[in-house]
């Protein structure tokens, strides 16, 4: 496929804006996880209170995540059994299994989606099978019953029926669970990440799960081709910031595990580089011109992973970011 431009009038055409927009929502979804050697990852377990516990994939063995393979998993453990926050990649579901049987031998109860990539929700099935009702988004449900790309392999299964949420609720509905000891409360979130992005906080161990929309690993990426948006993304940082205090335990499903404060920097380049690249879009620059002119170079040294080398459609790089950006306005024109 030829690379698709803008043209260099602010007046382009609405065909060459979808054009554009489209590329980079191809590019961003194109990443394989066929390449993945499952085998070779494991999980590192933290303990985040006393019954709120991670599990997070081995470094430098993902290519999409070189910080750690696949998405955070959350547990909430106790008298009751086991709450999981999404599943990882379905051929780790052995060795998730096994790393909460070290913590807990209780019951499997509940699973919650954060969102539907393979990466959070490949394990479904094996959960499911396991006794877990799983929780999430309509939205989410929608998304897996689509047929996956063949790049996925073997990381979820797109015919299982065993996959799919049972219990769905949409934006305006939040949903409050009581089990362990503990108050769960399933936060809804406008179209940011994904369109159907979950938190999920556990008030009494003042910990929150937010799911994909901040990473410090890398910059932020929004799926558009999934629903997701740049303005949701900003809102989703105003909400937490909201619900959390200077003490909350903030949970990414990527990078590390961060407090409120770190919020603000993150938003405030987020509105920095959108306004830069608005800036050319209004003098008429192309893609490939706003590209070129680093708009992100004041961050790249903080950002672990911006500049990494890694093959097309993989990572969280700074072109990458600047592109969504670019085609996020562009749409919105």
């Amino acid at each position: 496929m030829k690379p698709l431009h803008s043209q260099s009038s602010p007046n382009a055409s609405a065909g060459s804006r979808i054009a554009a927009l489209l590329l980079v929502t191809l590019s961003a979804s194109a990443a394989s996880a066929q390449g993945i050697p499952f085998d070779k990852i494991e999980l590192r377990t933290e303990k985040l209170a006393p019954n709120v516990y991670t599990l997070t994939g081995s470094p430098g063995v993902d290519p999409g995540h070189l910080e750690a393979a696949g998405g955070r998993i959350g547990l909430l453990v106790g008298p009751d059994g086991v709450v999981m926050v999404d599943a990882q990649y379905e051929p780790l579901s052995d060795k998730v299994l096994a790393a909460i049987r070290r913590i807990n031998s209780g019951p499997i109860r509940v699973l919650i989606d954060t969102h539907e990539h393979p990466d959070h929700t490949g394990g479904n099935p094996i959960f499911a099978r396991q006794g877990a009702m799983i929780f999430a988004r309509e939205e989410t449900r929608a998304e897996l019953m689509r047929p996956l790309p063949a790049a996925v392999g073997s990381a979820a299964s797109g015919t299982d029926p065993a996959r799919l949420p049972v219990v769905t609720y949409g934006l305006g509905s939040s949903v409050q669970l009581h089990l362990d000891g503990e108050t769960i409360d399933l936060i809804p979130l406008k179209a940011a990440h994904t369109g159907g992005d979950t938190m999920v906080r556990f008030e009494t161990a003042n910990v929150i799960m937010i799911g994909d929309f901040y990473r410090n690993y890398g910059y932020p990426f929004f799926d558009p081709g999934n629903g997701g948006s740049l303005q949701g993304v900003l809102d989703a940082v105003d909400l937490t910031m909201q619900l959390a205090g200077s003490d909350t335990v903030l949970v990414p499903g990527h990078g590390s595990i961060i407090r409120r404060s770190d919020l603000i920097p993150y938003r405030a380049m987020i509105l920095d580089v959108r306004s830069k690249v608005q800036a050319l879009i209004d003098q008429g620059k192309t893609l490939p011109d706003i590209l070129g002119a680093k708009l992100t170079a004041p961050y790249d040294a903080k950002v672990p992973g911006a500049l990494a080398p890694l093959p097309a459609g993989f990572g969280n790089s700074a072109d990458r970011f600047v592109s969504l950006i670019y085609a996020d306005l562009i749409k919105a024109k």
